[in-house]
């Protein structure tokens, strides 16, 4: 679905993703795990087209069979309208407005209307506490609910490739064990997951395969779970 040739990032001077490689396949989990400057949430939002010092090739293919779109160079709205969605890091839901409200943000780029109502109730079955809230500001929900509809604003641009950054920041246990399940549902109804997240055992134990970034660079790569019994991975991200 996606293939990343020699991509490279750069910020004011700063070379922060130093000529990776990698394939994110139709209906998997991928997920990119690495400490912070890594360079793993500067390639999710480079896809998504929120950086312009790129370069490298970036190939999406939305169908089975399709032709290959370059994405360089496309604005972030266009990367929604052709089936990518970014659930960015710190959520970032505007706290003046409804449940429903931000929800509908996320279904901006869409006139199908009966497409939308039903995405909308998929919404509120995979989290049925926003249901329950739906009118309430988005600024008054707990930090697990404000998560929970920073994902569902998300999947309302119907996408065949989500992105979700760091989605387990700042929550408790219990509720990440919650967000780590809704990942496996979302990618059990069909939609491919590019994960970015600090939680290494948590994302390396839901994710078909992974890359371990280091400095900018792709150090290792493997099935999820092979890389959990790595000796290498276990001292470096999971405390031995």
């Amino acid at each position: 679905m996606l293939e990343i040739k020699d991509l490279h990032v750069h910020y004011d001077g700063i070379h922060a993703v130093q000529g990776v490689n990698m394939s994110i396949p139709r209906g998997k989990i991928v997920t990119l795990v690495g400490a912070n400057g890594a360079g793993k949430s500067s390639i999710i939002r480079s896809i998504a087209g929120l950086n312009r010092q790129v370069r490298g090739e970036m190939l999406f293919t939305r169908r089975e069979g399709g032709t290959p779109l370059s994405l360089r160079g496309h604005p972030p709205e266009e990367m929604v309208r052709n089936g990518i969605s970014l659930c960015p890091e710190g959520r970032r839901i505007l706290p003046h407005l409804s449940v429903e409200e931000n929800l509908m943000l996320g279904a901006y780029s869409r006139n199908d209307r009966d497409g939308i109502a039903d995405d909308l109730a998929g919404v509120y079955t995979l989290f049925p506490h926003l249901k329950q809230r739906l009118w309430q500001k988005g600024g008054t929900l707990s930090g697990g609910e404000q998560q929970m509809l920073a994902v569902g604003r998300s999947l309302m641009s119907r996408p065949d490739l989500i992105m979700l950054d760091e989605p387990s920041l700042g929550l408790a246990p219990l509720l990440v064990k919650e967000i780590f399940g809704t990942i496996l549902r979302i990618n059990a109804e069909g939609k491919t997951v590019l994960l970015v997240e600090q939680n290494a055992y948590a994302a390396l134990h839901v994710a078909h395969y992974a890359y371990i970034l280091a400095s900018g660079r792709v150090v290792l790569e493997g099935p999820g779970r092979v890389l959990l019994e790595n000796p290498t991975v276990k001292n470096a991200y999971l405390g031995g």
